[in-house]
């Protein structure tokens, strides 16, 4: 878990795939936190990702760092701990203008199910499972 979580913030930009009624929506995203022994992702409730995320809990991530890439498949599941929303938006004071804990907006999801590979040209893929 700790190396996909470090892939992914050191990438800095990630890109989200959700379900839509059976149309994939991709879309960049750039938070990510390791919380409670979970990895977690950011979004607004507001926004159509969080509405699929709800509806459909399956989605995938991609990334690429230099010369690196990852794919992570997971189930993302919403959670309403206030504390998982303060942690998530301590690691991204940016977003605290946007965002606070307990506004009925901030929406923290934890990945479950977690397939990851991270590939590259020149490397075996490195398979995570957790």
């Amino acid at each position: 878990m700790n190396e996909v979580f470090e892939f992914l913030k050191n990438a800095n930009t990630y890109f989200l795939a959700t379900n839509d009624d059976g149309q994939p929506r991709n879309r960049p995203f750039g938070t990510i936190d390791l919380f409670n022994d979970k990895l977690y992702i950011q979004t607004g409730l507001c926004k159509d990702c969080a509405k699929q995320m709800i509806k459909d809990p399956r989605i995938e991530i991609c990334a690429m760092d230099k010369d690196r890439w990852i794919r992570v498949q997971a189930n993302a599941y919403l959670d309403e701990n206030i504390e998982a929303q303060k942690h998530m938006l301590d690691q991204y004071p940016s977003l605290q203008a946007m965002y606070q804990p307990g506004d009925n907006n901030t929406a923290v999801f934890y990945l479950q199910d977690v397939k990851a590979t991270i590939s590259s040209f020149t490397e075996e893929p490195k398979v995570f499972e957790f």
